[in-house]
Formats: structure tokens, sequence, C-alpha cells
């Protein structure tokens, strides 16, 4: 599947997805995580993304009560106004968003309790 770069493409083509399970943001301190969903190497140590159950077994600390929505559309790394264009959105309803790429697709990270205002907002935003 070819990468998409028009913005009107693909936020007509986006399909939200609800991961099931509560993520949180944690700082790793050597400790391996296996399920992790992503890590992100900082000064300040190792960002890692992981379901909260995961983080706590691996004794992590971590700030818990995210949710992950990923969107099934192959976006181009290039492609400019996505992440714009749903930070925008769920910003207009207070919900704050934190956004990482993978090569294939992008996951968005709110918060727990808002995450079924969120999807409804993103599911919009493909309707539109």
């Amino acid at each position: 599947m070819a990468a998409i770069s028009d913005l009107a493409q693909l936020l007509r083509s986006m399909v939200p997805g609800l991961a099931p399970e509560e993520y949180g943001f944690g700082l790793s301190q050597g400790q391996s995580v296996p399920g992790a969903f992503a890590t992100v190497a900082e000064a300040e140590g190792l960002t890692v993304v992981a379901p909260v159950a995961a983080l706590q077994a691996a004794g992590v600390a971590h700030q818990p009560g995210w949710a992950r929505i990923s969107l099934a559309v192959h976006s181009d790394l290039q492609a400019v106004g996505l992440t714009a264009a749903i930070a925008q959105a769920l910003a207009a309803a207070g919900i704050s968003a934190n956004v990482i790429a993978g090569y294939h697709h992008d996951h968005i990270f709110v918060r727990w309790l808002r995450r079924h205002e969120a999807m409804a907002i993103l599911k919009g935003l493909s309707d539109a």
C-alpha cells in the first residue's frame, strides 16, 4: 500500500482504532519492559510507553491514565497537516494529544477518561 500525503485523503481514509488497555509513560532506569509500545531516548533517560500492567510488572515508575488510538491509514512521513488537524480538533474539546509517528501509522495518546470522546472527534474528522 502506497503512503498517502494528501491531507484531505488522509482525513477521509483514516480509521481510528482504540486499544483496549490503559497505557502509561514511564522513565526506565535500565529495566526491560516486555510489551512496550515505544521507547524514546532522551538526555534524561529512556521514556517507555507501554500498557500500565507491563510498566508495573517491570517496576518502572510511570504516569498512568492514557489511551492509545491508532490511525489505520498509511500516512507518508512527509505528509503535512495531519498531526495539526488532529491536535486542533482534540484541543477544541480540551483534550491533550501526544502523537507518536510510526513508519506506517500515527498513534495518538489521549487521557484514558476522555478516550471515547476523542474517538468520536476523530471519526467525525474522517466523516467530514
